[in-house]
């Protein structure tokens, strides 16, 4: 329910953290509108909400939604039947969920300040209320009885009896008054540090000046700002000054998507030095937040009856437990580390070859540009060409192709009506079935902007649920992008880690739209956190394999299918480092376990930490000075749980293997994925959903928990064959 929004963390979901590229955080529901689309032509605001016709609109959503959620609570409090609690309660979140989630995707993307103003405004009022139903002892009683009364429902509505109960608790409404005083006081101290945290990435991105201009490459330019310095000018016959000339200059800003650019392009190696350092060690601020916010979430934990808080995030996973977790972690640590050290070698004896004698060992800077030269020579790839084959609009249709291909289902753009729409670029999608009529809609805002969030993203905006017998409410679902250009633009050209990107974001959209739960509890991607990235992680698989890409994928201007031979290439390319960047993910979900695992005395700053981890479980130098960990917004969205990717990966692993691989496009296929997977959201239990789609093999049983079995993965990696 409303404590959902803090255990399934994935309405806003991103993808994970590129060291070496820019980086790219998930919930909803609704009970005011109808549960089909607004009737062509007629006005509505925001979303379809009559009530976000105006920016002031949105006190009026809080008000209507406080007031019919006061009179389910009301309801509820004449302890009804058990099945009749359930459904209350759930009308209750699905109603207040409207109003958070709706809020939540406005003040990421809504061009009109008013409008961001008023949706900030009403995320507090929300939240203020929301703290009233998490304490609201009434309600905690009545889903106690509802869930020993469990006989008297159906299975879905006996795992939403308990899942309540358990999120009631863990937002501490089982403790004495004192220690849920200090509990919500603690958690609005994490939300505010976790706003700080942010905030500050965006204030201080970091900066260097490098003079002169020509070590800088042109293909670059466009992301930094000239600057000029005052130098003397020498008089050639006497050597002496005579006045002074301009030298011009830039100054790259050393945010994480220019940082990682300049990374790859710059070929002079002070310049990649300077830069990596100054951006890895902003912002400063954040040492003392992150400090803070590790020390506010151990006291919360220790307080609701934890050792830590990695115990008290893991422990409603599958993992169970932090140490199922670092067992998994170190397994497949010790899996991939020959390889990986393999890897590191090639590029520190690429490095030498291009260097001479005079390069020196093989740093952090190094990595980005070394490998991207490695791959083009090996593989003669050239991203602008390969770019010339994914125009965005034959991208999408490409989505198209895949969803009707697989599920027998069809995307049809329909138009928005007045005040539905937040700018002029967004477009709308019905996901229909000639069977079953219609099953969803998707917004689609893809092009970057001003003041828009800065990555790409799924935004929930309202959960599929059962009304009645006759009456289903459609899930609605928002897929958010930065893509360079416009809607009206010709020229918007994907590279291919945008399109992988895109097909990750539009697997969260299809877990959403091709659910159907009773209870928008369970809608879509609100299931357990480490299962919520698997059906991402499953169709990037989709976007890398020739049979689907050459369905959309034509050359812009010929119109020539792209050439098996090139996406070959592209896949090799992919797979040299591949070690690499898993066991990148591995250092990062080990940082994030670390952090937030049981607090050593004396307490040890986060920089060493990071530094022995970064020694211990990679090949790669930790530079002196610097504190990754401060830009690492993860940290905030995933504490604890970043681990979630690495069994994510894992998982559709297998399940393109043993599924997907032989006929990555039949409806046999897209039917398996559908009715044991993705219809059920987070209904059932994510081992047996698991284990219906693929059989054994997918995971395994350790020490009270469940980890995934790795052995898909190793075959997909070659891992412990030499490279």
């Amino acid at each position: 329910m409303w404590n959902l929004i803090r255990r399934a963390a994935p309405n806003l979901q991103f993808k994970p953290f590129l060291g070496s590229r820019s980086p790219d955080p998930h919930r909803t529901r609704h009970y005011f509108t109808s549960v089909f689309a607004p009737i062509t032509g007629a006005s509505t605001g925001l979303y379809g909400f009559d009530h976000l016709k105006s920016p002031k609109g949105f006190q009026r959503f809080v008000d209507d939604a406080i007031e019919r959620s006061t009179e389910l609570v009301a309801y509820i409090s004449g302890m009804p039947s058990s099945s009749e609690i359930i459904k209350a309660m759930d009308e209750v979140s699905n109603t207040v969920c409207s109003v958070v989630d709706s809020a939540e995707l406005c003040r990421n993307t809504h061009p009109d300040r008013e409008f961001v103003e008023e949706a900030n405004k009403a995320s507090m009022r929300i939240n203020e209320y929301l703290h009233y139903l998490n304490t609201n002892h009434t309600l905690y009683d009545a889903v106690r009885k509802a869930e020993q009364e469990n006989h008297l429902l159906t299975e879905e509505a006996q795992r939403a009896a308990h899942y309540l109960r358990v999120d009631f608790e863990r937002g501490g409404i089982h403790l004495s008054a004192d220690k849920l005083d200090r509990v919500n006081e603690l958690n609005i101290e994490i939300s505010q540090l976790c706003r700080e945290f942010n905030e500050n990435i965006i204030i201080d991105p970091g900066s260097v000046d490098i003079f002169p201009s020509s070590r800088m490459p042109k293909s670059l330019h466009h992301l930094l700002t000239p600057i000029y310095r005052s130098t003397p000018r020498m008089l050639k016959a006497t050597l002496r000054p005579r006045d002074t000339m301009k030298e011009k200059g830039f100054q790259i800003t050393t945010d994480p998507h220019t940082l990682s650019s300049v990374l790859q392009c710059v070929s002079d190696d002070e310049v990649r030095k300077m830069a990596y350092i100054q951006g890895n060690a902003v912002p400063v601020a954040n040492l003392g937040i992150l400090d803070k916010l590790i020390a506010t979430r151990h006291e919360l934990a220790q307080i609701m009856g934890y050792r830590s808080y990695a115990e008290f995030t893991v422990k409603p996973n599958m993992a169970s437990s932090p140490a199922v977790v670092n067992s998994f972690l170190r397994e497949i640590s010790k899996m991939v580390r020959p390889r990986a050290d393999e890897e590191f070698r090639k590029i520190r004896d690429f490095k030498r070859e291009k260097c001479g004698s005079k390069c020196g060992d093989l740093e952090p800077w190094d990595e980005a540009y070394y490998t991207s030269l490695m791959k083009s020579s090996t593989y003669n790839l050239d991203s602008s060409v390969v770019a010339l084959y994914f125009p965005l609009p034959q991208c999408i249709e490409g989505l198209k192709v895949m969803v009707e291909s697989l599920f027998g289902a069809t995307f049809h753009s329909i138009p928005l009506a007045p005040g539905e729409s937040w700018h002029e670029d967004v477009l709308k999608l019905s996901l229909h079935h000639p069977e079953e009529g219609d099953l969803g809609y998707l917004y689609l805002d893809l092009y970057s902007r001003k003041g828009k969030y800065p990555g790409c993203a799924h935004f929930a905006i309202k959960g599929g649920r059962r009304i009645s017998e006759t009456e289903y409410q459609l899930p609605v679902v928002a897929l958010v992008c930065n893509f360079s250009g416009s809607r009206n633009s010709s020229t918007v050209r994907l590279n291919h880690w945008e399109l992988e990107t895109l097909f990750h974001e539009f697997g969260h959209a299809l877990h959403s739209l091709l659910s159907r739960t009773d209870f928008q509890h369970f809608s879509g991607t609100r299931v357990v956190l480490d299962l919520a990235e698997t059906p991402s992680n499953l169709f990037e698989y989709f976007a890398w394999d020739y049979r689907v890409l050459r369905t959309f994928a034509r050359h812009y201007s010929t119109g020539e299918i792209i050439p098996e031979k090139l996406v070959k290439s592209m896949q090799g390319a992919r797979n040299m480092f591949a070690a690499t960047e898993l066991q990148r993910q591995i250092f990062y979900a080990l940082i994030d376990q670390t952090l937030f695992g049981e607090q050593p005395a004396p307490l040890r700053d986060t920089s060493s930490i990071v530094a022995d981890l970064k020694r211990q479980y990679t090949s790669w130098n930790h530079v002196e000075g610097t504190h990754w960990q401060t830009r690492f917004n993860h940290l905030l969205n995933y504490g604890a749980g970043y681990y979630s990717y690495l069994y994510a990966k894992c998982f559709a692993a297998t399940i393109w293997q043993k599924l997907c691989q032989e006929d990555p496009l039949s409806l046999t296929t897209g039917t398996a994925l559908r009715t044991i997977l993705l219809q059920h959201g987070g209904a059932k239990e994510p081992a047996s959903l698991l284990n219906g789609l693929v059989g054994e093999g997918i995971l395994r049983h350790c020490d009270g928990g469940i980890v995934p079995d790795i052995t898909s993965l190793c075959e997909e990696m070659k891992l412990g064959e030499r490279i």
